[in-house]
């Protein structure tokens, strides 16, 4: 039995990745990193944004949203 991961199964996403799905550039999304606003975690020398952290920040901006 196979098992084939696509985009949307990720775990971890490249610093690129996780900019893309959030439909912003990459400068903006290493601005959000490194004020603490979406974690990432550090494997050797790479930069890793746990796709759960996007879903995290997304709720977070929603809920500051306020109502009409």
């Amino acid at each position: 039995m196979t098992t084939t991961i696509t985009a949307d199964t990720d775990l971890l996403l490249t610093v690129e990745e996780a900019a893309r799905r959030l439909k912003i550039g990459r400068t903006q999304m290493y601005r959000l990193i490194a004020s603490g606003e979406v974690k990432s975690v550090t494997i050797g020398r790479l930069r890793r944004v746990p796709a759960e952290c996007l879903a995290t920040y997304v709720s977070s901006l929603l809920s500051s949203v306020q109502p009409n």
